[in-house]
């Protein structure tokens, strides 16, 4: 694990997956998980000021570690890209994440399931297709077509201090991510 740092951000389009690695990558590094969609919306799916986003993101990542997951580049890839050692961006084939994404968000929606403090899911939003702005699904569809723009992220020599690392499937998550030291042995360094 002491090859990635203690700053990552895990990216990838909406349903692959970014806020269970990320969350479970922060448990072995013993740092805060830091999920920007519970920065991002409030209550009534109503997105924060960019300032208060940007507040928010500055706090929360001020510590010496966290791992981050979640994408808004246009909004706060200044702010935590600089600092990070490592961006693990899960690129995975839209079957995969369209699965994933119907059926987390079918469980979110039978159970109820209070989001970040604030929201739940409204399966009739996602039945929305034609709108991405509304619909889950519809949004998973177009940011996989725009998925090389993280490609492109990874090229920027703005960020040659960072280490990519690109995963193409969930078979290669986990391979990757059995790879990594325990807690114990990062902390006793």
């Amino acid at each position: 694990m002491s090859a990635i740092g203690r700053r990552v951000i895990v990216i990838g389009n909406t349903g692959s997956g970014k806020s269970t690695l990320a969350a479970e990558l922060a448990r072995r590094l013993g740092v805060p998980f830091v999920e920007l969609d519970a920065l991002h919306w409030e209550p009534n799916w109503v997105e924060a000021p960019a300032e208060t986003l940007r507040a928010r993101v500055c706090d929360a990542t001020s510590g010496d570690g966290w791992v981050v997951a979640g994408n808004y580049l246009t909004k706060t890839q200044d702010l935590t890209w600089t600092r990070a050692e490592t961006v693990v961006y899960l690129d995975y084939p839209l079957l995969v994440t369209l699965g994933r994404l119907v059926r987390r968000t079918l469980e979110r929606w039978r159970r109820r399931e209070l989001l970040w403090g604030t929201n739940r899911e409204r399966i009739h939003r996602h039945l929305m297709l034609w709108n991405p702005n509304e619909s889950l699904i519809a949004l998973a569809v177009v940011q996989h077509r725009r998925r090389e723009r993280f490609a492109t992220q990874i090229r920027d020599p703005r960020w040659s201090h960072i280490r990519f690392v690109r995963l193409r499937s969930p078979r290669a998550t986990a391979a990757w991510l059995a790879t990594a030291a325990p807690v114990e042995s990062e902390r006793a360094r």
